[in-house]
């Protein structure tokens, strides 16, 4: 059974794109393509069907699919160990994290690595998400943490938090009860520079849901800066809840059909290193704490 073609139907899965898949992967449509095809002949069933609202799985493919990645993932960990056993790493994890992550999450991430088998030290670099995911493939940073919002498909990702988002409407901030994502979608909402992320979620959500993003002609910074406009009445924000003042009050958390909207955050690193086995234990140490509440 060809690898590459299991690689293949992973990211269609992911992606739910052919074209987007192969973009990730550098080789054309027809490539990828081709590949799939001749895993479904080996497989003996067809894993997608294709449809104009995209790709979706088939009833084989749904219980296939799954098993494919569990197969990758042990591949993988195989030649990560057999790396990391060749060319032991170094005594630091160079991690880079986006501005949205948190002293909280950043303090666990010291506590996991100095657990490791090895134990070892963290070099921090903060940064937007561009610079990181770049420094990352050209093998500058080992990890990163950043929001789980744009899939970096050819990496190893594990999501390691979660975290409630919450509104901050000056129209309508007389409550602090949750309020619906339909109900919400009524305010104007300030926006920042797609550095952190925070733009990708809010747009990804309501598009998601088939809702109209109005937002205010101008731009904050920053998220700092968006909580401080959106209290002073510019517009409405979106913020993670650990993002937020706490002491000025005024936000509500965001609902949609009755279950809290959340915002989650993951480990991106490069299986293809000596240090890869490493950086999933850490990855794993990590998102064990991950139902804590982050901020607390």
């Amino acid at each position: 059974m060809n690898i590459e073609g299991l690689r293949y139907a992973r990211a269609v899965s992911t992606t739910k794109s052919f074209s987007a898949a192969a973009r990730a992967y550098g080789v054309t449509q027809p490539a990828l393509s081709n590949g799939i095809a001749r895993l479904e002949r080996e497989l003996g069933v067809a894993l997608f069907d294709r449809s104009p609202r995209g790709v979706t799985p088939t009833p084989d493919g749904a219980r296939i699919l799954p098993m494919i990645d569990r197969a990758l993932d042990a591949l993988d960990s195989v030649a990560a160990e057999a790396r990391r056993l060749a060319h032991p790493p170094a005594d630091t994890i160079r991690m880079g994290v986006s501005p949205l992550i948190g002293a909280d999450l950043v303090a666990r991430a010291f506590d996991a690595a100095r657990t490791l088998d090895r134990p070892r030290d963290l070099v921090l670099r903060e940064a937007d998400l561009t610079h990181l995911r770049d420094d990352l493939r050209a093998g500058e940073l080992d990890i990163v943490l950043v929001p789980a919002v744009q899939a970096m498909l050819t990496f190893r990702r594990r999501v390691i938090a979660r975290e409630p988002v919450v509104v901050i409407d000056p129209a309508d901030s007389r409550t602090e009860s949750p309020v619906e994502l339909d109900a919400a979608a009524d305010a104007a909402y300030i926006l920042v520079p797609d550095s952190c992320g925070l733009t990708t979620f809010t747009t990804e959500l309501f598009r998601s849901y088939d809702l109209a993003l109005r937002t205010y002609p101008g731009e904050a910074s920053n998220y700092r800066v968006l909580d401080e406009w959106a209290r002073m009445g510019v517009g409405a924000a979106l913020l993670p809840q650990s993002k937020t003042t706490p002491e000025h009050g005024g936000s509500r958390p965001l609902f949609r059909a009755g279950v809290p909207v959340e915002i989650a955050y993951e480990a991106v690193w490069d299986n293809g290193t000596p240090l890869a086995a490493d950086l999933e234990d850490f990855a794993a140490t990590l998102a064990q704490h991950g139902n804590e509440a982050i901020g607390d």
